[in-house]
């Protein structure tokens, strides 16, 4: 065995190692190996960055933007709505539903991105119908796992082995060649999860599982309910302003947004007048509520029409703002700053240095001073603009309603790109003509593709390319020590034995690194004796 295998497989060791121990970021072991391959002058340092150029990687990007698109147009959101909608509070249903579809949704596009986009559809629905997250979290993200094994372009161990049997002069595998496979794999993980979830999975609920939106409720005492209210034509409040009513000073009520003749006014201004047939979005508890609508004459509505945005935490919520020291607001009163009708925005308290809760509205702000307010997303991450108060609470990004038109220039880059692969262009030709679609009929904003890439990623797979170039493997091959192919020199006895062969060191090796990786193994790449059983195999089914 010559110096260059040892090496070889001293670095190797040094991957699965560092990998195992996660003593550093996945993608940094990755350039480590990368650089020392080149050090050690194993490889070229041309080949040592060969795999920027990748085919597998650059399909990987582009499966990435396709990805970011569909979820920026809001093409996710709109299928999510349709699942809450259906399963209702079903708890199978649900598991069902939601597995199914990320199933689905893997099957073009990378697991890790289908499953982040259905992590908000899984709080909702868990917070809705009082069911544990993880009830469904955990079969979700076993069904995007599957799912990737449902076509050839998106799973990153499929991309990254049929580029490699490419290198190798090997037929690759067609885009639903493992299909079969893969949807045999995605209905007994659903059929697993139905049949003895309720034994493996949590049943209690955790605290720790509140978002922050939970937290400031609880927190702060703060009212959830929002109650949508019309002004008829005997109204006591006609004419009369906001302040002017007793929507505050004596029901603690809070006036959200106001709609007249079609348009939607968000924190109206304290001037604003009530007049005939405007609906109110009124933020409060049922009995408050009813006592005020009973007072001043209005209609209280059983179900939000005008206002189901505002329900919807991807749209609006509660935040914390704080007044930072030599703030020009200091010793002003909110009516003085115009804070509604400048920012949009709702005070709904105000608590002071010491702890104490105080009105918002008849106290001047304070340096230190915490404002909880409630307001649509868009304006809060406005109001982050401004040096006089600092948002404390992260802003969610705000609904892409912008976007929504461009959602047909989305699913026909996704068309398109699936269409080409099925006739034969290379995947990453493919996968880049379609994120060029979205980037350029708008449905990417230019300024977000570089964030649309999970670049951790991307060096992570560019950076273990160099492990098994074709240096490497002419060393290998020449002095390969005895190992479990050798026990078979004519050739493994069955289709099973050889499959197996293979398998269990590739499951091995994934265990303790990550699964595109094992596929560079450089007993894959090196000994032409698996692939060929392999291919007994296949053609022996």
């Amino acid at each position: 065995m010559t110096n260059d295998i040892l090496l070889t497989f001293g670095i190797l060791l040094i991957a699965i190692v560092l990998f195992s121990t996660e003593k550093l970021r996945s993608d940094l072991v990755a350039i480590l190996i990368m650089v020392l391959l080149a050090w050690s002058k194993i490889i070229p340092v041309s080949q040592a960055f060969s795999g920027f150029s990748s085919n597998a990687v650059v399909s990987i990007m582009g499966v990435m933007l396709l990805g970011y698109g569909i979820d920026r147009t809001g093409l996710m959101k709109r299928l999510s709505q349709g699942i809450a909608k259906y399963a209702g509070n079903s708890e199978k249903k649900i598991l069902v539903l939601v597995s199914a579809t990320v199933g689905l949704l893997s099957a073009f596009m990378q697991n890790i991105g289908a499953a982040a986009l259905f992590l908000p559809v899984v709080r909702k629905i868990s917070a809705k119908t009082g069911y544990h997250p993880s009830k469904f979290l955990m079969p979700m993200g076993f069904a995007a796992i599957l799912g990737g094994t449902l076509t050839m372009v998106a799973s990153g161990p499929l991309i990254v082995l049929n580029d490699l049997l490419t290198q190798h002069g090997v037929d690759r595998f067609g885009l639903f060649d493992v299909t079969p496979i893969g949807l045999a794999l995605l209905l007994a993980g659903i059929g697993y999860f139905l049949a003895v979830g309720s034994k493996v999975l949590p049943k209690a609920p955790s605290a720790s599982n509140k978002n922050h939106q939970e937290f400031l409720k609880e927190r702060y005492s703060l009212p959830d309910t929002v109650w949508e209210a019309v002004v008829t034509s005997e109204s006591t409040l006609l004419e009369k302003t906001l302040d002017e009513s007793p929507l505050w000073s004596r029901y603690r009520l809070h006036l959200l947004a106001l709609s007249e003749n079609g348009s939607v006014d968000y924190a109206p201004w304290r001037k604003t007048r009530f007049r005939s047939q405007q609906v109110l979005a009124i933020l409060g508890s049922e009995k408050d509520v009813r006592l005020f609508a009973e007072e001043t004459g209005l209609i209280v509505k059983n179900s939000l029409d005008v206002f189901e945005p505002i329900k919807n935490e991807d749209t609006a919520g509660f935040a914390e703002i704080i007044l930072p020291p030599h703030s020009s607001l200091h010793g002003k009163y909110l009516s003085e700053v115009a804070f509604r009708k400048n920012f949009n925005i709702e005070p709904i308290a105000c608590v002071s240095r010491d702890g104490v809760r105080v009105s918002p509205f008849h106290h001047p702000l304070r340096s230190g001073h915490e404002l909880i307010v409630f307001g649509r997303w868009q304006d809060l991450v406005k109001l982050k603009e401004n040096r006089d108060l600092v948002v404390v609470t992260d802003i969610p990004r705000p609904d892409a309603a912008e976007l929504e038109g461009k959602q047909k220039f989305a699913l026909l880059a996704l068309i398109l790109s699936l269409s080409l692969i099925m006739l034969g262009v290379q995947l990453s030709l493919a996968f880049f003509t379609g994120s060029m679609l979205m980037i350029l009929t708008g449905a990417i904003p230019k300024e977000e593709i570089y964030k649309a890439i999970d670049w951790k990623t991307v060096f992570l797979l560019a950076g273990l390319i160099p492990l098994a170039p074709p240096s490497i493997k002419a060393e290998l091959q020449n002095g390969r020590p005895t190992c479990l192919w050798e026990l078979f020199p004519d050739g493994a006895p069955s289709p099973y034995c050889s499959l197996s062969a293979c398998w269990l060191p590739f499951s091995a090796f994934s265990c303790p690194t990550w699964p595109p990786p094992s596929c560079w193994y450089p007993w894959w790449s090196s000994w032409p004796i698996p692939s060929k059983w392999i291919q007994e195999a296949w053609h022996s089914w």
